[in-house]
C-alpha cells in the first residue's frame, strides 16, 4: 500500500513537469502561458513556437503516461492492477494541473497551470497496452483533420482507449486483458472534460476554433466571399 502511495505520488509529479513551456521558453523566450489558449500542451506550444516545439513537447507529454505505468510495473511485484490504472490517471491530472505552475487567478485564488490531458492519456494507454497507439492514433488524427476540433480530439483520446480496452476485455478476457484497464480510460475522459470545461462551453455556443480540413474549408470560403472580394 505505501509503495503504491508513493507510486501514484511520483507518476503526479511527473506529469505535473511542463515540457511545453520550457520547450516554448528553450526556443522562443516567450511564456506559453500568455499565448492562446495558455495552456502547456503540445497544441498550444505549436502555436507559439512552430511544428517542432509542438511535436516535442507531445512526445515527451506521452511519455508522462507512459512512464508512469511503466513506473508501476517495475517496483510492485505482481500485477497491483488498480496502481497500474491510477497511476497514468495521476499523471494526467499532474499534466493539467501542475503543481510547478501555481498562480493567483483574476480573483486572487491560488490555481495550478496545465494542458489538457490528451497526450499522457495517450501515453497511460500504450503503457497498459503498448498496441493501442495503433489504434488510438491513427482514429485520433482522423478525429483532427475531418471531425475539426482539437478539444474533441482530446476527448477521443479517452474515448476510444475506453473502447479498445472495451473490446479487448470482452474478447481475450484475464489475465492478458483486465476489465480494470477499461476503467482507467473513463477516469481519463471524466478528467479530460473535466479539463476542457470552457472549450466544451464554446462548442455548445459554436464559436469554437476550427482545425484540419474544416479550417481550411473555412478559410477558403471566407477568402471568396463577396465581402472579401470588395474589400480587395
Amino acid at each position: 500500500m505505501f509503495i503504491g502511495i508513493v507510486v501514484i505520488l511520483a507518476a503526479y509529479l511527473i506529469g505535473s513537469i511542463p515540457f511545453g513551456l520550457i520547450i516554448v521558453k528553450l526556443s522562443t523566450g516567450k511564456d506559453i502561458r500568455s499565448i492562446e489558449s495558455g495552456r502547456t500542451g503540445g497544441t498550444n506550444a505549436l502555436r507559439a513556437a512552430g511544428a517542432w516545439a509542438g511535436l516535442a513537447t507531445g512526445i515527451f507529454d506521452v511519455l508522462k503516461g507512459v512512464l508512469a505505468v511503466w513506473l508501476t510495473k517495475w517496483l510492485m511485484s505482481g500485477a497491483q492492477l488498480w496502481v497500474q490504472v491510477l497511476a497514468p490517471v495521476a499523471a494526467i491530472i499532474g499534466h493539467n494541473y501542475s503543481v510547478y505552475l501555481p498562480e493567483r487567478n483574476e480573483k486572487g485564488r491560488w490555481r495550478l497551470r496545465g494542458g489538457a490531458g490528451g497526450a499522457p492519456c495517450l501515453g497511460g494507454s500504450i503503457g497498459l497496452w503498448a498496441p493501442s497507439a495503433l489504434i488510438i492514433i491513427p482514429l485520433g488524427l482522423l478525429v483532427w483533420y475531418f471531425v475539426g476540433y482539437a478539444s474533441l480530439t482530446t476527448l477521443s483520446i479517452a474515448l476510444i482507449s475506453v473502447f479498445v480496452f472495451t473490446v479487448r476485455a470482452w474478447l481475450v478476457g484475464l489475465p492478458a486483458a483486465p476489465w480494470e484497464y477499461v476503467i482507467y480510460g473513463m477516469l481519463s475522459l471524466l478528467a479530460l472534460v473535466w479539463a476542457l470545461r470552457p472549450n466544451i462551453s464554446r462548442l455548445m455556443r459554436g464559436n469554437e476554433r476550427l482545425v484540419g480540413l474544416r479550417a481550411r474549408l473555412k478559410a477558403r470560403r471566407e477568402a471568396h466571399s463577396p465581402s472579401s472580394s470588395s474589400s480587395q
